[in-house]
């Protein structure tokens, strides 16, 4: 870690770009084997194949992040983990029924925007209808 005071930052011309405010600026360095391993992770994501994996990753995450904050499943209305599994199951269940009601054509309300893991299966051609 380095830690520059406010009248060695004060003078430098590139300080708006490095710190904000009247405090001077701390810099943290990783260890070597961390740093070297955060460079590579980044080099990795720069390929196309990462980046396909990542979409399925990001879709998952969606329809994750969905179940959590939309039908909040991060807390239980029951005690135990064979009721609470019950509860998750069931809330899984009336989601892919919600989106599989919304995608029909004939449906009173206007249909809500596709969830990332939608748009990857409508890339790709596959199909939600059974």
């Amino acid at each position: 870690m380095a830690r520059f005071r406010p009248h060695q930052c004060n003078p430098c011309p590139d300080r708006p770009a490095c710190a904000r405010g009247t405090a001077a600026r701390t810099v943290n360095f990783l260890p070597q084997h961390l740093h070297e391993l955060q460079a590579q992770n980044r080099a990795n994501q720069q390929d196309s194949q990462w980046r396909r994996l990542y979409a399925t990753r990001s879709g998952a995450e969606g329809t994750i992040c969905e179940f959590i904050n939309g039908h909040r499943a991060r807390r239980s209305r029951y005690h135990g983990h064979r009721k609470t599994h019950v509860q998750h199951v069931l809330t899984g269940i009336a989601i892919n029924i919600e989106r599989l009601a919304s995608r029909t054509t004939h449906h009173p309300h206007h249909p809500r925007r596709p969830t990332t893991f939608q748009q990857y299966l409508d890339a790709r051609g596959l199909t939600w209808e059974c």
